[in-house]
């Protein structure tokens, strides 16, 4: 399916939305990507570990998404606390995260979206990965850069 291009008027897109998608939209690629995460090898034992109603896991998810793309204040938590508080996750999950993550974009969305989506998601998900290094680290112990 594919979305409408930036000079194309979407009325159901959100006047401050970082771009032109919809929340039918994002709910489907949250819905698609997280079959997917059930099934991965390495991601859907990490998953399983924490999520106990994938329904209700997708919505929060979708809620955040929105809140990211379209604007609509509808995501209340604290993301980052939640991936370091387990130990679980290591920064290295976040690279095979993101890499699905945009399988999904690409097979879902127009071309134009789905990197606008994907940027966005890179920047994100580069941000819990360092967050991750950092903040599991000691506290006098010198900085990792990478």
């Amino acid at each position: 399916m594919m979305e409408h291009s930036m000079t194309d008027p979407n009325p159901s897109a959100a006047p401050l939305a970082r771009f032109d998608i919809t929340a039918d939209s994002i709910n489907r690629v949250v819905a698609v990507f997280y079959r997917q995460v059930r099934a991965h090898p390495v991601l859907g034992p990490v998953f399983a570990a924490h999520v106990e109603d994938w329904p209700e896991h997708e919505e929060k998810i979708a809620r955040f998404w929105r809140n990211a793309i379209l604007r609509e204040r509808c995501y209340n938590g604290n993301p980052m606390r939640l991936h370091v508080s387990r130990p679980d996750v290591k920064p290295e999950h976040f690279l095979i995260w993101l890499g699905l993550f945009h399988e999904v974009l690409q097979s879902e969305l127009g071309a134009q979206t789905a990197r606008q989506w994907g940027a966005l998601a890179d920047r994100i998900g580069e941000g819990f990965r360092a967050g991750v290094v950092s903040m599991r680290q000691p506290k006098d112990a010198p900085p990792k850069l990478f």
